[in-house]
């Protein structure tokens, strides 16, 4: 795999997490999509199961692209930030649920995920 501009970008904002997200995962780049995230995040994907560490990360998302699914932005909700740490999230296209991430401000000043919850829906939905 040829590594292009977009699968070396850091996020300099949290918001620049999710755009990244989407160009990696639509040029089916797993290594680049595990690079947002820090060694030891935690995803809730798939769902009802847990991710745990950036190679497994990885690994699942090696899964995931190569039945090359194609992601579409989506509007940012505001983030919210303290410090260091900042909550970001996005409403799913088809408007069921809501999708979150915790990030983390690098010693760099780039931002990796922490924590990602990419589905998820009220009780009772």
């Amino acid at each position: 795999m040829t590594t292009s501009p977009a699968s070396t970008e850091q996020a300099r904002t949290p918001e620049d997490l999710t755009r990244l997200f989407v160009e990696r995962s639509n040029a089916g780049d797993a290594d680049g999509v595990a690079a947002l995230y820090e060694e030891d995040a935690v995803m809730a994907f798939p769902p009802g199961s847990i991710t745990v560490g950036r190679s497994a990360i990885r690994e699942l998302w090696a899964q995931v692209l190569a039945n090359r699914p194609t992601f579409e932005p989506e509007p940012p909700l505001p983030t919210l930030v303290s410090g260091d740490l900042a909550l970001t999230s996005t409403p799913p296209s088809d408007g069921a649920g809501a999708r979150a991430q915790v990030v983390r401000r690098q010693p760099d000043g780039s931002w990796l995920r922490v924590l990602d919850q990419p589905e998820f829906q009220a009780p009772g939905v």
